[in-house]
Formats: structure tokens, C-alpha cells, sequence
């Protein structure tokens, strides 16, 4: 028998410390003080989520067309958030009944892993039953105490004035638990483990500030101390080579420059967030500067985390935040960003809109003037550390040109696919070309643990360490407009690429399509295989190079 600990606040003694409690800051945004920008991005996503809003159910329908009309927890909440944000007619108590549908539902028995995680969606069966087990990052996913938790703390810090008082304390106790739940957490190898270590940046800041802040918040010493402690862990792998363990990715940057934003506008002096946070955003953004192409709209590679191979077709989060800088025709996306692939991270969009005017001064003027015009051809070099998936820190190189980029990383890894261990998203070594009508790529496909690279211009060399004869290059490349159907590197239009090393030059090549072919999509992209192999009786170290020239 489940035995359901209540959440009345005074089951944790905590009804005296809500009363008295005050803000740690005094923010009082409104959709008056946006900038330009941040205001299109906040009303034209609110405008989009609209047409998903399920009143009676007091959620947002998900938005895939391929869920049969049920419900989305996380972007509900984002859009209570925008809600508030907005605050026209109804809004405000609308967002209550959101805020309130979504604390009923969390989960509320601390014997289980998942204690006060949310829901994926109301319609789901109890999470850990015969029926319907426990499956992280499927079933439940405990990163999502950082996704709903951080956007509560912004609605309190924010808008608190526009929500009741049973409705705030509300909040606050689920704000407490969702702390609680979030001790549960700890790296582990074991097969579906938790895998939050420090160097998992994006969660890992999200924790780190949600402790901070509830502790505070509710005069709980315990849990100040404990987010504090865990973002010094944050803070020193960081400060080893000023960059986030989790290196640039259109998605999960957006995420950590989320959290570092937080740390620095919503947490006192007095902590090691706040202190840290401004550094860790400059430093961040020096980097992006650097990789982020004007020209081709894209940051460009090696990518960690990768939704897509071009930000032109996928809707990422750093998408937003370029936005609200320089404005949605300087950004990745298209007029209707709600079309892209992975367009669900949309919702994020109100709460990127409220933060814009502290996030953008907190990037260093340079690098603002940089990001909408191309500085030329330069290259970029970094390391970067994410133990214990890391032997060793992983370095990065990539070279920029007007229409041409390659960067690749080096490391030496316990498992295939990167930190994240996702072939699918890991992309060691990247290619992108402007061919005159689109951006297209060349992109390695993880299958080794270790990878030596040498990049520079209009070359990329690729050797595997710990490769043997069964080592293959997969090299994944992009489908093109002006020519649908291509028979070999000669048929890439306005790149030339030559190809040697000790692998065999004879490849393979397939096609990875929606409707057929050798291969499914790879993160909604369409796009052919070219695979090399070792000759039979090979023994050595397997090696590709490709000098690469735009045309």
C-alpha cells in the first residue's frame, strides 16, 4: 500500500518561515519594460501556445500532432509564466490554474526516486507500477524539478503579486520538495541510473540554484549550504578552462546560460552563484562569439549536444537568446518558428524574453557588436572537461571562413557517444558550407571512444587511436535542394572534397530517409552515409583526412 505523505505546509514545519518570508530581489517586469525584441519573442510565442491551450484542462495539448489531444506538463508551466507575463483579460488566472493543476499532480511519496518530480503529462499512470514502470528520462524525467522549478522561483520572483496567497505557498512548498527530491540525485554508472555530475552543466546548474534560492528563501540553512556546495563543484570545473563541461550546443548552452542568468540576478551577494554567475555568462559568450557565424547562421561545430546538424531547420535555444540580442531576422529562425523541427522548446520563449535586458548586460560589448556581421576567417581553440565520462579534457579546434567552417574535438571517453552518451547527438567533427541556396554539413558519426583531431584551414584530419580493422568512418552528410539525388563527393554542390588517409577510398554510400533507404532520419534530418572501412589485413592506427574547398 502507497503511503502518500501530505504537503501541508506545517507537515514540514515550514508555515512560520512562509509567513515571514520576503523576495531576494525586487523584480517588477512587466511586458512594458521589454526591449523591442524581447517583446516580439514573448508575444509571438504566447500568440503561437494560445491556440494549444486546453482552458478546461488548465494545461497546454502537446505538440506533436501525434499524441491524440493529451496534455504537456513542462511547457505548460513556461506558458503560465508568458501568462503572467502578458497579463491581459484572464490571464493571471488562468496561470493560477496551471500553477495549481501541476503542484497537485507532483509526485508525493519520498520512499520513490522520483519524490517530487511532475508529471510528463496528466493523462499518465502512476509512475513505478507493474504496469507502467519506472524509466528515467522516459517515464519521469528528474530534470524536469530544474525546468518547472526555476520557472515557479520566476513567478514568485516576478509576478507573485498576480497569484493568491494559498496559491504562493503553494509554490513554495513544492519548491521545497522539489529540492528534497533533487538530493535523491547522484552521478552513477549503473544502466538507467541518474547520470547528474557537475560537469552535467545545464541540470546541474538548474539544481544548484533552485537549492540556493528555496534554502534562502525558506530559512532552510541545510538546503542553502547544499546549493552552494554544489555549484562550487559547477564553478570549479568551469573555471579550469572557462568553459561549460557541456560545450556548445544550440540546445543545452541556451539551458546553462539560462541557469548562470538566474545565479546572477535572483540570488544575493552572499552567494557563490551570484558572485560566479556574471563570469561564467562573459566567459560563455566570448566563446560563442567566436563560434557563432553571421553569415551562415549557425555556431559552428564540434557540437556535444546537437538537436539538428543546422540551426536554419531546427529550432534551438540559443536561437531565442540571439532573438531577443539581435533581433529574429539576425537568428536561426524562420518567420514561423513553430514549424522547425524540435519546435516545442518554443515555450521556453517567455521566460528568455523576461531575462533578456540582465542577460544581454552581462555579455561583453565586443562580443555583442560582433554577432551580426562575420569578423572573417579566424580560428578557435578551447578545452573543456566532463569526468568521468572524460579520461582526459577534450580540446577543440575549428576554423571559420566566409562559407566554409570545420571543427573537431579530440578526447578519450569510458563509452561511445560523447558525455551524453548519444550517438545520435554527439558530433565529434563538423563540416558546414554555404552552397549558395542552403547550409549543408559533413558530420562524423560517433562508433569509437577516442578520436585524435587535426583541423585548419579547409582541413580535417581524423584518426582513431584505438581503432583497428573494424573501425569504420561513417561520415553523415546533408540532402541538398538543387539536387535531390547524388552518386558520390563529386555531386556535393559548391564543395570540393578530396579524400585520403589508410582507410580504404572505395565507400560505401546510402541514403537515411523519412520514407525509405538504408537508414531512419537522424533528429528529423534527412541525409546520406558515406562509410569508410579498414582494408581486411589492417594493422595500425585507422586515419581520414579530408582538405575541403568551397566552390
Amino acid at each position: 500500500m502507497r503511503v502518500v505523505v501530505s504537503t501541508a505546509l506545517v507537515s514540514w514545519g515550514l508555515a512560520s518561515s512562509l509567513a515571514s518570508a520576503t523576495p531576494l530581489s525586487s523584480s517588477s517586469s512587466s511586458m512594458g519594460s521589454l526591449s523591442p525584441n524581447a517583446r516580439s519573442l514573448l508575444l509571438e510565442s504566447m500568440d503561437w501556445m494560445d491556440d494549444y491551450y486546453d482552458s478546461k484542462a488548465g494545461y497546454l495539448y502537446d505538440f506533436s500532432a501525434a499524441t491524440a489531444l493529451r496534455h504537456e506538463t513542462r511547457s505548460s508551466v513556461w506558458y503560465a509564466f508568458g501568462l503572467l507575463a502578458r497579463n491581459q483579460g484572464g490571464d493571471a488566472a488562468e496561470a493560477e490554474k496551471i500553477i495549481r493543476n501541476v503542484i497537485h499532480a507532483q509526485f508525493k511519496v519520498p520512499a520513490e526516486q522520483w519524490y517530487a518530480d511532475y508529471q510528463k503529462e496528466p493523462e499518465e499512470p502512476y509512475v513505478g507500477t507493474e504496469v507502467y514502470p519506472a524509466s528515467i528520462y522516459n517515464s519521469w524525467d528528474p530534470n524536469w524539478r530544474g525546468f518547472v522549478g526555476t520557472t515557479l522561483i520566476m513567478v514568485m520572483e516576478e509576478y507573485a503579486h498576480l497569484i493568491s496567497a494559498p496559491t504562493q505557498e503553494l509554490v513554495l512548498q513544492s519548491l521545497f520538495n522539489a529540492t528534497k527530491g533533487d538530493e535523491y540525485r547522484f552521478g552513477n554508472l549503473d544502466k538507467d541510473k541518474d547520470n547528474l555530475y557537475p560537469a552535467y552543466s545545464n541540470p546541474s546548474i538548474m539544481r544548484a540554484f533552485v537549492s540556493g534560492w528555496t534554502g534562502r528563501r525558506l530559512n532552510e540553512s541545510n538546503m542553502t549550504r547544499s546549493g552552494e556546495a554544489y555549484a562550487s563543484e559547477i564553478i570549479s570545473l568551469f573555471d579550469r578552462a572557462e568553459t561549460l563541461s557541456e560545450f556548445n550546443s544550440g540546445t543545452y548552452t541556451g539551458v546553462s546560460l539560462f541557469g548562470l542568468v538566474l545565479w546572477s540576478k535572483y540570488l544575493p551577494a552572499d552567494s557563490v552563484m551570484s558572485t560566479a554567475g556574471p563570469r561564467m555568462v562573459k566567459a560563455t559568450w566570448e566563446s560563442i562569439g567566436q563560434l557563432w557565424h553571421p553569415g551562415m547562421r549557425n555556431m559552428a561545430g564540434p557540437w556535444d549536444r546537437a538537436y539538428g546538424y543546422d540551426m536554419n531547420r531546427y529550432l534551438s535555444l540559443m536561437a531565442l537568446w540571439f532573438w531577443t540580442l539581435i533581433g529574429k531576422e539576425n537568428s536561426s529562425l524562420i518567420s514561423k518558428p513553430q514549424v522547425m523541427s524540435h519546435m516545442a522548446d518554443y515555450a521556453w520563449a517567455p521566460l528568455f524574453a523576461v531575462l533578456s535586458s540582465t542577460h544581454r548586460s552581462l555579455i561583453p560589448a565586443s562580443v555583442l557588436s560582433g554577432l551580426s556581421s562575420f569578423a572573417g576567417e579566424h580560428t578557435f581553440s578551447a578545452s573543456t572537461y566532463y569526468p568521468p565520462f572524460d579520461l582526459v579534457p577534450r580540446n577543440i579546434t575549428t576554423w571559420l571562413s566566409g562559407r566554409l567552417t570545420i571543427g573537431a574535438e579530440s578526447f578519450d571517453e569510458i563509452s561511445v557517444g560523447g558525455p551524453s552518451q548519444s550517438q545520435e547527438s554527439f558530433n565529434p567533427a563538423v563540416v558546414q558550407w554555404d552552397t549558395g541556396r542552403e547550409i549543408s554539413f559533413i558530420s562524423l558519426y560517433p562508433t569509437e571512444t577516442a578520436l585524435q583531431v587535426e583541423v585548419g584551414p579547409g582541413h580535417l584530419n581524423l584518426t582513431y587511436p584505438r581503432g583497428n580493422r573494424s573501425s569504420v568512418f561513417s561520415l553523415m552528410v546533408g540532402t541538398f535542394v538543387e539536387k535531390p539525388t547524388i552518386a558520390g563527393w563529386a555531386d556535393l554542390p559548391g564543395l570540393k572534397v578530396d579524400v585520403s588517409g589508410n582507410a580504404n577510398l572505395s565507400y560505401s554510400l546510402s541514403f537515411n530517409g523519412e520514407y525509405g533507404g538504408s537508414g531512419s532520419t537522424i533528429r528529423d534530418f534527412e541525409l546520406w552515409n558515406f562509410t569508410y572501412t579498414m582494408p581486411e589485413d589492417f594493422s595500425g592506427v585507422p586515419n581520414l583526412v579530408l582538405n575541403l574547398e568551397v566552390q
